[in-house]
């Protein structure tokens, strides 16, 4: 598992509506993020999460063609960045990201992780949860999740 996440807006939103936030602190050793996700999420963030500036401005308006802003900031900052995961929901940002072969994971995924290491007992519960607040996704996404936790 990789020690360092870069997380996009959606996750931050998503797991700060449904209480569970601190599942990154507790999953990783390192929770950056950038200003432009920062900008996004609206909100001051949690001191435990470092904020970082991709250095590559010019890639990262190259992907800003492509996808949003924060996701390009995150993508961008990832491949700068060794041994990290960037978390991403988007299927676009996910494609691109898989292309320059950079290791990521989604906001479910990180409930994979956090049930693996006993820091919640169900991801079925917030799955729906996870639903109720806007996060978009299949059913045959929620039963892979749910059969990747053991459930």
């Amino acid at each position: 598992m990789h020690k360092i996440v870069i997380s996009d807006t959606s996750c931050l939103i998503i797991l700060e509506k449904i209480d569970k936030i601190f599942l990154l602190k507790e999953i990783y050793s390192e929770v950056i993020t950038t200003p432009e996700i920062q900008i996004e999420y609206g909100k001051e963030l949690p001191e435990w999460i470092k904020i970082l500036s991709a250095k590559n401005k010019s890639f990262q308006k190259e992907l800003e063609t492509k996808i949003d802003v924060g996701e390009s900031s995150a993508i961008a900052l990832g491949l700068e960045t060794p041994d990290c995961t960037i978390i991403l929901d988007d299927l676009k940002a996910r494609k691109i990201a898989e292309s320059l072969h950079v290791n990521f994971t989604g906001t479910l995924g990180i409930l994979v992780k956090a049930k693996q290491l006993n820091l919640i007992q169900s991801v079925k519960p917030i799955i729906k949860n996870m639903q109720e607040v806007g996060l978009r996704f299949s059913a045959e996404v929620a039963e892979d999740i749910i059969k990747q936790a053991g459930e």
